[in-house]
């Protein structure tokens, strides 16, 4: 049995988004690839055509899991959700009691998180740490760095 994967609604359309610019976009521009190097002649040696191969599997093998993905996906209706606990879907703002800084996360599935644009997974240390909690709440997650202590300030869509 596929894994489920909990997508946001935004989450669903990037995935959707991607997938049909490698079925279109980079599929013809792969074979294009292909079918230039080829040109070039002998392809036992040719390592523009085996770069160009070797593209074409990642490109196959990224609309595979897109699509697989994409079967198994769970929208979240952000919609419905309240805002008393963490849960996915939610934005929520942390304070780090060490260090006294105050940092805001979205909580996504592991399919669209982000660090870098503060979308975090809910199997993340931090994820799972807040996931369920109310503001006020102080937890503690066990990043790579060690032992960070947080407490919930708010809760949002």
């Amino acid at each position: 049995m596929a894994q489920k994967v909990v997508l946001t609604l935004e989450g669903l359309r990037k995935l959707e988004k991607e997938l049909e610019h490698l079925k279109t976009t980079r599929r013809r521009e792969v074979a294009a690839r292909i079918k230039e190097a080829k040109a070039f002649g002998d392809i036992t040696d040719n390592a523009e055509y085996e770069d160009a191969k070797n593209e074409q599997a990642f490109v196959e093998g990224r609309i595979a899991q897109l699509e697989a993905m994409l079967r198994n996906a769970e929208v979240i209706d952000e919609d419905e959700l309240n805002t008393d606990t963490v849960h996915l879907g939610c934005r929520v703002k942390l304070k780090d009691l060490a260090e006294n800084e105050v940092f805001e996360y979205t909580i996504v599935g592991s399919a669209e998180a982000d660090p870098g644009n503060s979308r975090i997974s809910n199997e993340s240390p931090v994820g799972k740490a807040v996931i369920g909690k109310r503001v006020g709440s102080i937890v503690e997650a066990l990043a790579p760095a060690g032992p960070i202590k947080f407490q919930i300030l708010d809760i949002s869509r």
